[in-house]
């Protein structure tokens, strides 16, 4: 059955190899189930249920992955994304946390829709790869600091806006010793770095008695609170169109750079570097999106620690179903999840922070008018606290600067078309 599922001589592996990938990959992205929940929390949403919803929308994305796919791809809720739902939507915003999930799911058939029709080729050729670099180099120093107020290192400041925390408190210093942990793991090679690091880290707490246990394993905690919560008609009435935009727009990006990268590590790409299967891929992907808001999780996507399967030997669709089979599994560790303090996850935040910006130094820096915008971007995202103002103002840069450098010819239709739809949101709504 597994063979005629996965076609594993084909592919040049087996069952076992599949297997380890499979358990490679989940430790690589597990963290995700302590780190969702607790941003997601700060928004007010179940801390219970968000660890439930997030654990079943990456077994569901991940399954449907392999099951339709055929790539050993994994799916969860993805960072950034749910960073911009709580911090700057709800929270920044002002707006529910129900009318969130609904942009949410809108985005979520929105990219379905686009992957059937075959739009999204159209939309990631018109788009400006320096604004992509930009786009995922701002989302990371968005993540940044949110993780470092999170581990009270940069606190507020009545004049100068942001200062140095107390560095001598003890969450402070774990939150350090955590980050330096996972990049000395990372650098070793070592799966798991990342939730290696998080539990250490926890640990540490519960013996210096700054954590409260909670115990390991129990019955999964109800989904009530956010299961079906959703508000469609509040999205649709609100005018959240720009946010719907936002969720769409960076799912889209980070999920075709995911399936591209991923792919070309595993030599999945054809001859002409395209990835077969690709829309499968898509609709797995936007299906989740779909399901993860209906149980109550900001956008589910394509994660890239896939690559740590595949170099681990993942060739199939079976990696993502063992994926997908402990995600499920992970149900039963509510109780850990809940002891896992914010020092605690903050480093993880951060390291990914790092991995998301380094793409920066691939932009054109001969070129003015390209990395001027992309940096524009980046930098704005964490200083307006907001994806979308960042995204609106490198758009609104870029097509300023390329009309008043006379280089029109750089820029397909598109640009200028969101440029102005951003600058009338920022001066009129």
């Amino acid at each position: 059955m597994l063979e005629r599922l996965f076609q594993l001589q084909a592919h040049g592996t087996s069952v076992q190899r599949e297997a380890m990938a499979g358990l490679t990959t989940f430790l690589t992205m597990a963290y995700i189930i302590f780190v969702n929940p607790g941003i997601l929390s700060q928004a007010g949403m179940d801390f219970g249920a968000v660890f439930m919803a997030t654990c079943l929308a990456a077994a569901f994305g991940t399954a449907v992955m392999g099951l339709y796919a055929n790539y050993p791809i994994a799916m969860a809720p993805g960072m950034g994304l749910n960073a911009y739902f709580a911090f700057g939507v709800v929270l920044g915003m002002k707006i529910s946390w129900q009318v969130a999930l609904g942009a949410v799911f809108i985005s979520g058939v929105i990219f379905f829709l686009i992957s059937l029709f075959k739009v999204r080729e159209w939309i990631i050729n018109a788009i400006p790869l320096s604004m992509k670099l930009g786009i995922a180099g701002g989302i990371g120093l968005f993540l940044a600091i949110i993780a470092l107020e999170n581990a009270k290192i940069v606190v507020d400041h009545p004049a100068t806006l942001v200062t140095l925390g107390d560095v001598r408190s003890l969450p402070v210093l774990l939150a350090a010793l955590g980050f330096a942990l996972i990049a000395a793991l990372s650098y070793r090679k070592i799966p798991g770095a990342i939730i290696i690091s998080i539990l250490a880290v926890t640990v540490i707490s519960v013996l210096l008695g700054l954590s409260e246990y909670k115990g390991i394993a129990s019955a999964p905690p109800s989904m009530a609170p956010t299961f079906l919560q959703m508000d469609l008609k509040g999205a649709i009435e609100i005018g959240l169109w720009s946010i719907i935009f936002v969720f769409l727009f960076v799912d889209l990006f980070d999920t075709s750079g995911t399936l591209i990268g991923v792919s070309h590590r595993g030599g999945f790409l054809d001859k002409e570097g395209k990835l077969p299967r690709l829309n499968r891929a898509l609709v797995a992907d936007s299906s989740a999106t779909m399901v993860g808001a209906a149980l109550g999780t900001s956008t589910t996507t394509s994660y890239i620690e896939s690559a740590s399967g595949v170099d681990a030997g993942g060739r199939t669709g079976l990696t993502a179903v063992v994926v997908a089979i402990l995600f499920l599994a992970a149900i039963f560790l509510a109780p850990l999840a809940g002891t896992v303090p914010a020092w605690a996850t903050a480093p993880a935040l951060l390291y990914v922070a790092c991995l998301m910006a380094r793409g920066l130094k691939d932009l054109d820096w001969d070129d003015v008018t390209e990395y001027v915008p992309a940096m524009v971007t980046a930098i704005t995202m964490p200083l307006t606290y907001s994806i979308a103002h960042g995204i609106g103002i490198g758009f609104i840069t870029y097509a300023g600067i390329k009309i008043l450098a006379g280089r029109w010819s750089d820029m397909s239709i598109a640009v200028p078309i969101i440029a102005v739809a951003f600058l009338v949101k920022l001066l009129f709504v």
